[in-house]
């Protein structure tokens, strides 16, 4: 890969952080560090050239080398995903969706761009709008959380050890936090899980904001989801199934 190609991928990459990941806390890399390219950068410019194939540790050790003969070992993949946030899957990280994608050991792969790493461990909600506001939603809600009804400044109702304090939840977490999509929740509700569904102003879940949802569902939930979207989209069933074992 060169030079050229490499700036042109990362600029892509930047573009599609800003827009897409920036908000939730995800950590993008510096491109260089003085006139080197930094190796975070290197590793998730590689796997974005192979965006949903699963790369070896091996094969990004040898693309790294050109840039720096020193490296033995590479370990960025995994770092940029649990702790920067980047969605990549490891086999070697026990992910559920590595194995159902049947992602071996020691081998990597950036699903997309549009979301984060769902166990990013330093997930953050930022919100631009007006405290004042986030006041008002509050006391519309009588300062409750919207989803278990605990108190702000009481015991939680389900973790009596906890005293209460309300977040700034997503109703709809493929949004950002802005006004018409916040709902006030507390710190047990409002937790990195969350981001699977969509809530209405009551705290309800009302859809399925992620689908990998169902692959933490029973054999029978996901037999049944599958067999309801067979039969509501059948033309496309039949297309997907005759990529796959063509």
């Amino acid at each position: 890969m060169k030079k050229g190609e490499i700036e042109k991928l990362y600029s892509e990459i930047e573009t599609k952080w800003k827009y897409h990941l920036k908000e939730f806390g995800v950590l993008i890399p510096r491109l260089k560090n003085g006139n080197d390219y930094t190796k975070d950068a290197l590793v998730l410019v590689y796997l974005y050239k192979n965006i949903g194939k699963a790369v070896s540790k091996e094969e990004l050790t040898k693309f790294i080398k050109q840039f720096d003969s020193n490296v033995n070992d590479v370990q960025q993949a995994r770092h940029l995903g649990q702790q920067k946030g980047w969605f990549i899957l490891s086999g070697q990280r026990g992910d559920i969706e590595a194995k159902v994608r049947k992602i071996k050991p020691g081998d990597y792969m950036l699903v997309t761009l549009e979301k984060f790493y769902p166990n990013f461990t330093n997930l953050r909600r930022t919100y631009e709008g007006n405290e004042d506001l986030w006041e008002q939603i509050k006391r519309s809600y009588n300062y409750r959380c919207a989803t278990c009804g605990s108190k702000e400044g009481e015991p939680n109702l389900h973790y009596p050890s906890s005293v209460t304090k309300l977040q700034k939840g997503h109703k709809d977490p493929t949004k950002s936090l802005s006004e018409g999509n916040i709902i006030p929740q507390c710190e047990k509700c409002n937790r990195p899980d969350r981001n699977y569904f969509v809530y209405d102003d009551k705290g309800r879940v009302v859809q399925i904001a992620d689908s990998k949802v169902v692959l933490r569902s029973s054999i029978r939930v996901q037999l049944e989801t599958l067999k309801h979207l067979i039969i509501k989209f059948p033309k496309e069933a039949k297309k997907f199934l005759s990529g796959i074992f063509r």
